[in-house]
């Protein structure tokens, strides 16, 4: 995770909900972990236009994704993940703020 204004050639910029930042490679986008979430973030908060992408799903989620995706986690393992990620389970996916709640998120 880095703090730079703005992401590195190759690189996006997604927030969580609870405001946590994360710099990634575009090639996660392949990813269909991060297709799901891309898809409930749209389901839940609709298409970005002026602000971040902002993501259904905790920091520590996330940082638990990305590790998967760098330790190139069997197809199996990637699945149960979306799958949880999808129905929101436990700690992994918390409910999800207001719309006006995610929207404070302030651009860092």
């Amino acid at each position: 995770m880095r703090h730079n204004k703005v992401a590195d050639k190759g690189h996006f910029v997604v927030y969580t909900i609870d405001k946590g930042r994360f710099v990634v490679p575009l090639t996660y986008l392949r990813n269909n972990i991060f297709r799901e979430l891309f898809r409930m973030s749209e389901e839940h908060f609709g298409l970005p236009t002026d602000g971040p992408i902002i993501l259904p799903c905790d920091a520590p989620f996330m940082e638990y994704v990305v590790s998967l995706i760098r330790k190139h986690a069997s197809l199996e393992l990637e699945n149960a993940v979306q799958l949880v990620a999808s129905f929101g389970f436990g700690s992994i996916c918390h409910c999800l703020p207001p719309v006006s709640a995610a929207q404070d998120l302030a651009v860092v």
